[in-house]
């Protein structure tokens, strides 16, 4: 099924309260308390969180018989991201965003538990309802600690898995029974090109690019280079350091 177009059938927007809907927006007036007493002047402050805050990424990947790495990514709809072409930007951008490429990606639930365990396991829930991709939870690896995605406007926390997939496990996406399901299909990218893609803006998705660099680092694939850490001269071998942050799989 191919997207031709979104249509805003109602706005809502002036008869619902900020506290009501999927996304809850804060409107707060808040000042600044200093180490020596003072106090700053009062300025508003809204926050959109939804339930829950954090999220995690399940970066998948495969290796080839030649070694090259591929990626999997989901190329779905995105509404928030169509409709910006009904306003006007100081940059100006007339692509007509009808879907958009991306990692897998869902929202850490209650029942997921704590720490990496916790992630791990939602990293796994969401590579088989996202991708159909049926792997274990101890199959995931986390990569570095939590990012926040907008900070100045969003409590959300976005932490990044890796997880390797292969032919013979990948099944059919299970999916979420949503509309914005229908349209979804998966795209196999090789890593060099996807970060490529990330760069040149035919892939706009920030925690995309994020994750697909710290993949290359996980694997010690080097992208400027086009090779692997042991593929270089012993000498550049032994210079070379993982920017992997120790303690993440605690």
């Amino acid at each position: 099924m191919e997207l031709e177009a979104i249509e805003i059938v109602e706005d809502r927007t002036a008869g619902s309260r900020c506290d009501q809907g999927f996304l809850k927006l804060a409107r707060l007036q808040l000042r600044n308390v200093y180490r020596d007493g003072s106090r700053s002047a009062v300025y508003p402050c809204d926050v959109v969180s939804r339930p829950g805050s954090d999220a995690v990424v399940a970066v998948l990947y495969e290796r080839r018989e030649s070694g090259r790495i591929d990626v999997l990514l989901r190329e779905s709809p995105r509404a928030p991201i169509y409709l910006r072409r009904l306003k006007t930007f100081e940059h100006p951008d007339d692509r007509v965003y009808r879907t958009l490429l991306e990692v897998v990606a869902g929202i850490v639930e209650a029942g997921d538990g704590a720490g990496a365990k916790g992630l791990r396991r939602r990293a796994a829930i969401e590579a088989r309802e996202e991708a159909g991709a049926e792997r274990p939870p101890e199959a995931f690896t986390v990569i570095g600690d939590g990012s926040f995605a907008s900070p100045g406007t969003s409590d959300e926390k976005v932490y990044y898995c890796a997880g390797e997939i292969f032919e013979g496990r990948r099944l059919t996406p299970e999916g979420d029974g949503s509309v914005m399901e229908e349209c979804a299909q998966l795209v196999f990218r090789e890593l060099r090109e996807a970060i490529r893609a990330c760069r040149s803006g035919d892939i706009p998705d920030m925690k995309t690019e994020i994750g697909l660099l710290r993949l290359a680092d996980h694997l010690g694939y080097l992208p400027q280079l086009d090779c692997f850490v042991h593929e270089l001269p012993p000498e550049l071998q032994r210079r070379y350091s993982s920017l992997g942050v120790a303690g993440a799989e605690a």
